[in-house]
C-alpha cells in the first residue's frame, strides 16, 4: 500500500538547526538510522547505515596508514592493573573514566583488570620484550579497537562510554624520528579529513594543561562545527622516553650503548561521524560527502500501474550499466519498495544525505534522459542515458569539493582576530567560531579564560603565518604565542 501525505511530516520530525542545534543532531542521527541508545547508560548501536559509513572511513585511513610503513595487529582489552599503574602521570589523567573488571565467572580476580581507555600500557609491556637491538626498530604498528572510558556527559558518536577508534603505537630509534613521525601522522589526518570528510582543519600544538596525559608533545586537527564550536577530529603525541623508561623499553644501540626507545601514538575515532553530521549537514537531515556516502546514487523510478514494469526495467539496467562501468567505482542502488510515494522516497535520502539521486519516468524513458538531482544545491540536471555514468562521476567529484568550500567559507566566516578582552567575550556570545588570539603562555591566563568564557586553547597553530604580534588576550603582557582559542566539544 502506498503511504500517501508522509513526504511533509518525514522532514518534519528534524528540529531545526537554529531552534535547538544539540536536539537537531539527535535527531538527524536517530530518524537516519545512524545509531540508537542501549540499555546500557553511555553505549550507543552503531546501526548498518551508520557502520556502512564507519567502514568506508576506516578504508580510507587505513590504506593510508599502510602506505606510511605501518603494519596493522591487536593487543589485548584488559590491562591488569599493576601495568597501568606504573605510569602515575597517565593513571591520573585517565583514572576517573576507568572500568574496572573484578570476577572472573564467580571468582574474584587475584588482580583487577581495566578495560583499556587507551592501549600505552598493555602495548609497551609487550614492546619491552620485542626490542633488544637497534635492528628491532622502528616498530611501526597500528590497531583498530574499541575503547572504554566512563563518561559522565555521553552524546551519540561524539562522546559515549565505549566506542571504535584506531591507535598507532610506535617506537624509534632517535628523537628526531619519532618527531617525524607524529608530524607525519599529523598530516596523515588533515589530508584524510580534508579529502575524504570534506571537514577543513587546523593543524596545531597542544598547551601543557591540553596534552595527553604522559605525552612529551600532542598535536591535533581542530574541524569548526556549524553552531561554531570546535571538535578535536583527531591527535598525535610525541611520548618522548617517558613509557619507554616506565616499562623498560630498551635496546642496544649500533655503538653498543643500551638506550631507551622514543615513541609515538595517534589516533582518531567514531566521533569523526559526529563531525562530518555537525558540519555539513541542513535542516533537511545529512549531507554526505560522496567519498564516506554508504551510497552514492539512489534511483527512484516514477510510474503508474500501466508503465511499472517499463520504468523498473529501465532503471535496473541503468543501474547495472552504472555498477559494471570499469573504473566508476560507484556505490548505486535502485529504491524498488512499492509501499512508499516517490515523494517519500525523495525525503528520506534526502534526510539520508546520498549525494545523488536519479528519477526515472515514463517521460525520462521516451527522452532517453535521466534526472539527476544534487543533495547539496538540489540542483536538477537533465542528462542523456548513454553519459550517466561519466556526469555521475563528474557530479560526485564537485559535490565533494563543493561541501569542502562550503565549510571552508564557513570557516573563514567565524574566524576572528582579537587581543581584546571584551571583544573576545562578545564574538564568543555573537559570532561564535574561532578566536585567534594572542597568549603569553602562562598557565593562569589560559585558566582565566576558560573560566571566564568556556572557551580553550584548542591549539597553537603550525601553519600560516606564525608571527607573534599583539598582547596576551587575557593580561595586556606582550604575546608569546599565537593561538587559537574556541569553545569545543
Amino acid at each position: 500500500m502506498t503511504r500517501k501525505g508522509e513526504e511533509k511530516v518525514f522532514v518534519k520530525e528534524l528540529t531545526p538547526k537554529s531552534e535547538d542545534f544539540s536536539q537537531w543532531y539527535v535527531d538527524v542521527i536517530r530518524k537516519t538510522d545512524m545509531a540508537d541508545y542501549t540499555t546500557i547508560k553511555g553505549c550507543m548501536v552503531i546501526k548498518p547505515y551508520g557502520y556502512a559509513i564507519w567502514e568506508n572511513i576506516k578504508s580510507a585511513l587505513d590504506r593510508r596508514i599502510k602506505a606510511t610503513g605501518h603494519q596493522n595487529a591487536y593487543f589485548p582489552l584488559f590491562v591488569p592493573e599493576s601495568l597501568l599503574k606504573l605510569e602515575a602521570e597517565h593513571v591520573k589523567g585517565f583514572a576517573p573514566e576507568v572500568a574496572w573488571v573484578t570476577h572472573g565467572g564467580d571468582e574474584p580476580l587475584e588482580e583487577r583488570l581495566a578495560i583499556r581507555p587507551t592501549s600505552e600500557a598493555i602495548i609497551c609491556s609487550i614492546y619491552a620484550k620485542w626490542v633488544q637491538s637497534y635492528r628491532d626498530l622502528p616498530i611501526l604498528i597500528n590497531q583498530w579497537a574499541n575503547i572504554v572510558r566512563w563518561e559522565k556527559v555521553t552524546r551519540l558518536f561524539l562522546r559515549t562510554t565505549e566506542f571504535l577508534w584506531q591507535e598507532g603505537h610506535t617506537c624509534h630509534r632517535t628523537y628526531e624520528e619519532a618527531q617525524e613521525e607524529t608530524l607525519k601522522m599529523l598530516g596523515v589526518y588533515k589530508e584524510f579529513a580534508e579529502t575524504e570528510l570534506a571537514l577543513p582543519v587546523i593543524c596545531g600544538e597542544k598547551t601543557e594543561s591540553e596534552k595527553f596525559a604522559g605525552a612529551q608533545k600532542t598535536y591535533c586537527i581542530e574541524a569548526l562545527m556549524a553552531d561554531g564550536k570546535s571538535l578535536q577530529a583527531g591527535t598525535s603525541h610525541n611520548l618522548g622516553q617517558h613509557f619507554a623508561r616506565v616499562f623498560g623499553i630498551k635496546f642496544l644501540d649500533e655503538d653498543q650503548t643500551e638506550k631507551y626507545v622514543w615513541q609515538t601514538s595517534w589516533g582518531v575515532s567514531t566521533r569523526l561521524i559526529g563531525g562530518v553530521v555537525m558540519a555539513h549537514g541542513d535542516d533537511s537531515g545529512l549531507v554526505l560527502p560522496p567519498r564516506i556516502a554508504p551510497i552514492q546514487l539512489i534511483f527512484v523510478p516514477i510510474y503508474t500501474t500501466a508503465t511499472q514494469d517499463t520504468v523498473l526495467q529501465k532503471v535496473k539496467t541503468l543501474n547495472s550499466q552504472i555498477l559494471q562501468s570499469p573504473n566508476s567505482q560507484i556505490r548505486s542502488e535502485p529504491d524498488f519498495r512499492d509501499t512508499y510515494t516517490p515523494g517519500w522516497k525523495f525525503n528520506e535520502w534526502e534526510m539520508k544525505g546520498v549525494p545523488l539521486r536519479a528519477e526515472v519516468g515514463p517521460k525520462d524513458i521516451q527522452k532517453k534522459q535521466v534526472v539527476l538531482v544534487r543533495r547539496d544545491t538540489h540542483e536538477k540536471i537533465f542528462v542523456p542515458e548513454e553519459d550517466l555514468t561519466e556526469k555521475v562521476v563528474t557530479l560526485l567529484g564537485e559535490i565533494q569539493e563543493g561541501i569542502y568550500s562550503k565549510a571552508l567559507a564557513f570557516r573563514e566566516e567565524h574566524t576572528t582576530r582579537t587581543d581584546k578582552f571584551e571583544e573576545f567575550k562578545e564574538v564568543l556570545e555573537t559570532k561564535k567560531g574561532f578566536l585567534i588570539s594572542g597568549w603569553c603562555g602562562s598557565p593562569e591566563c589560559e585558566e582565566k579564560v576558560k573560566e571566564e568564557t568556556k572557551a580553550t586553547i584548542r591549539c597553537i597553530p603550525l601553519e600560516g603565518n606564525n608571527q607573534v604580534e599583539g598582547h596576551c588576550v587575557a593580561c595586556g603582557k606582550p604575546a608569546q604565542k599565537k593561538a587559537y582559542f574556541a569553545r569545543s566539544y
